[in-house]
């Protein structure tokens, strides 16, 4: 019972929910599975590294939704991406590295591409905190 809700929730398609191999579906559909497996037990720190890649924009919509909803519920999200659109867009803050040093956290809200590209390029803007 709790696999079918699961495979509903994360929009897994499988052509059987019992006998179905994970080495047989597509990439989609195991990153949705992975997504499935971490996130039904609403943890309190969720480290995602990369969550959406390979994903269909269906997929992509819906994986920001469920994160959005464990953040309401009070736990934090470690988004590790280079799609700047969705880090900007599901963050509260951003830390941005170069050649693994924290250049700076910015406010999401407050935060513009042109920013974020200068600390990725190892500029550091004025106002950004280490």
């Amino acid at each position: 019972r709790h696999a079918k809700e699961l495979i509903k929730k994360f929009e897994i398609l499988t052509p059987d929910i019992w006998n179905t191999e994970v080495r047989i579906l597509s990439g989609g559909n195991i990153q949705r599975l992975i997504l499935a497996r971490e996130l039904w037990i609403e943890p309190k720190l969720l480290i995602a590294f990369h969550p959406t890649y390979g994903l269909d924009m269906k997929a992509l919509t819906h994986t920001h939704k469920l994160f959005m909803e464990l953040r309401e519920k009070g736990s934090a999200i470690l988004l590790v991406s280079e799609d700047l659109e969705e880090v900007m867009s599901l963050s509260d803050r951003i830390a941005v590295m170069f050649r693994g040093k924290f250049m700076g956290i910015l406010d999401a809200s407050k935060a513009t591409v042109e920013e974020i590209g200068m600390m990725m390029a190892g500029i550091k803007p004025e106002g950004a905190s280490a």
